[in-house]
């Protein structure tokens, strides 16, 4: 994408650290209810929240950005606003009337961004002091003109002093002549205004930065200041961003639209850029992690995973190298053999190896033969949601001998499930009928490598998203042969962490778990998950744990 989402959160940063209280809201114009039935070859990872939502990955953004914890209502959707007012017709709540697109869709959006705009989000009371609202898709859709008229009329409905537009422009460079091309922006700032929006500030994506001629021509024809046409280039990390814009004064004007010039005065981005983007720049001992998944070609398919490394490895002191492997391509060498050749030689070499979710059969067998050469190597291992399942699969056929142990997932009449559809589960529909959202697990013991990660907690809560379980019929006999299952949910019949029984003397560190730490970890707060892989793959776990005494009974 262009980087609305970075260029939303960074705007939603610079208020706070104006002293402003914060929330967000993403609109996406596609029909789906939510992001939970799409493919993440299309859209990246689905987000999951506290609250269950299954969420466009930029409120992922938001919530690291910001250090909110959002909920499903701050993802609108065409879907969402056309079934709210489709079952208030069924209801006669329209009754004698046409129901229309205007004005009832649009009031309806209104409302929508209102009404969400005013829920705290940041574990305090009462309602935020700004809403940053990212609508996706491009100027001039077809999908997303409810929206743009929804917000045309806003803009009315609250004040020019309560609404300010920026719009995220393309400024590319022609290959060969060198030159930054301004067209696109006019044109789609001409469209917008057209659409009855005049954006008080450009936020223009290039490659360098923009030269000021560039600048000058854009405020003439875009109708602004110089100063509003902010350079949106490129730079080392993405924790820049927020200082990029501060430098251009981007929160100056944003207040002064808005009346907050005050808070403006008081910006502190200090912490910010020790703590985050300098820090990061900084590192310079590297770890070598793998990730082996499914959906390798589009790396954001994986990246509240990949971000949660970077937090982790902030914290570790260590430069993150990262590799993604297609998992399929590690179950035979026959089809391709300099590829099957090049993988495991990146495995081999790795100093940890990372097994996330995913659907599906294939690469499955490629992820098991991953994490038996993690166990039987010694290799840091990590394990999440399918990943934990595959550990089990792989225990019952190499430790238990069960060479038939599989997921019915994969294998619907597997005569030895290691892993089961979970029975309060719908067969029938897919969308929302996952586990998902915030639930608690249960350390079954304080002394274990996960516990004591989580600093003592006798309990943690993390957020969920799956339809199958660890067979819990089959978990006596896998602990007896050494595989602990260390986390249970609140009936003890829901596996939800395991670590091998010789954690941590003889493996480095394998633990694997349901739920998806990934979804809460934050920069400067990194998962525990995360961040024991991490210490594990660095070689300084043990000494990090000597200071982590073990919870008392």
């Amino acid at each position: 994408g262009l980087g609305k989402g970075v260029t939303a959160s960074s705007i939603g940063v610079l208020l706070k650290n104006c002293g402003l209280r914060v929330t967000s809201v993403k609109i996406d114009p596609y029909i789906n209810i939510d992001a939970g039935t799409m493919s993440p070859f299309e859209h990246g990872e689905v987000f999951v929240l506290d609250d269950g939502g299954e969420a466009d990955l930029d409120l992922g953004n938001y919530e690291r950005f910001l250090d909110v914890t959002l909920r499903k209502d701050n993802n609108i959707t065409t879907g969402k606003i056309y079934q709210y007012v489709i079952d208030k017709e069924r209801k006669g709540d329209y009754l004698g009337k046409t129901v229309q697109v205007v004005p009832h869709i649009t009031d309806a959006i209104q409302e929508w961004i209102e009404r969400v705009a005013h829920l705290p989000v940041d574990g305090l009371t009462g309602a935020p002091d700004v809403c940053v609202i990212e609508l996706g898709g491009t100027v001039g859709d077809i999908e997303s003109s409810p929206f743009v008229e929804a917000l045309r009329q806003f803009q009315f409905k609250v004040g020019p002093s309560n609404f300010c537009v920026v719009h995220v422009s393309l400024v590319p460079v022609i290959s060969g002549v060198g030159e930054q091309k301004t067209k696109p922006t006019q044109h789609s700032v001409s469209v917008l205004r057209s659409l009855g929006l005049q954006p008080q500030l450009l936020a223009c994506r290039c490659e360098h930065p923009l030269e000021d001629s560039v600048r000058q021509k854009l405020a003439l024809f875009c109708q602004m200041q110089p100063s509003a046409v902010l350079t949106m280039h490129n730079v080392s990390n993405l924790w820049r961003v927020p200082l990029v814009m501060r430098e251009q004064n981007a929160h100056g004007q944003i207040c002064k639209v808005l009346g907050l010039e005050a808070a403006a005065l008081h910006i502190d981005m200090r912490q910010w850029q020790t703590n985050l983007a300098d820090r990061w720049d900084s590192l310079v001992d590297p770890v070598k992690i793998v990730l082996i998944g499914k959906y390798t070609v589009l790396s954001d398919a994986y990246l509240s995973v990949i971000k949660s490394l970077q937090h982790a490895c902030m914290e570790a002191r260590r430069k993150l190298d990262l590799e993604l492997i297609d998992a399929g391509v590690l179950e035979s060498r026959e089809e391709n053999p300099e590829a099957y050749d090049a993988s495991w030689a990146k495995v081999k070499e790795a100093d940890g190896i990372l097994v996330p979710g995913g659907f599906g059969n294939r690469g499955v067998e490629g992820k098991i033969l991953a994490a038996q050469y993690a166990r039987e190597n010694k290799k840091p291992y990590l394990g999440i949601c399918l990943g934990m399942q595959i550990v089990v699969i792989e225990f019952m056929r190499n430790v238990m001998g069960i060479a038939e142990a599989n997921s019915t997932e994969f294998e619907p009449a597997c005569s030895q499930p290691a892993v089961v559809f979970m029975p309060e589960i719908s067969t029938t529909h897919k969308g929302g009928t996952m586990r998902l959202g915030s639930r608690k697990t249960v350390f079954q013991t304080p002394h274990c490598v996960a516990a004591r990660l989580y600093q003592q907690e006798r309990e943690v809560e993390e957020r969920h998203r799956h339809r199958y379980e660890v067979n819990p019929l089959i978990v006596p006999a896998l602990e007896e042969k050494g595989l602990r299952f260390v986390g249970r949910d609140e009936t003890g019949e829901r596996m939800e962490i395991l670590e091998l029984a010789d954690n941590p003397s003889k493996h480095p560190f394998y633990v694997a778990a349901q739920f998806h730490p990934e979804f809460k970890s934050r920069p400067g707060r990194p998962s525990p998950l995360f961040l024991g892989f991490i210490l594990a793959a660095a070689k300084r776990l043990d000494g990090y744990l000597t200071h982590v005494p073990s919870q008392t009974a």
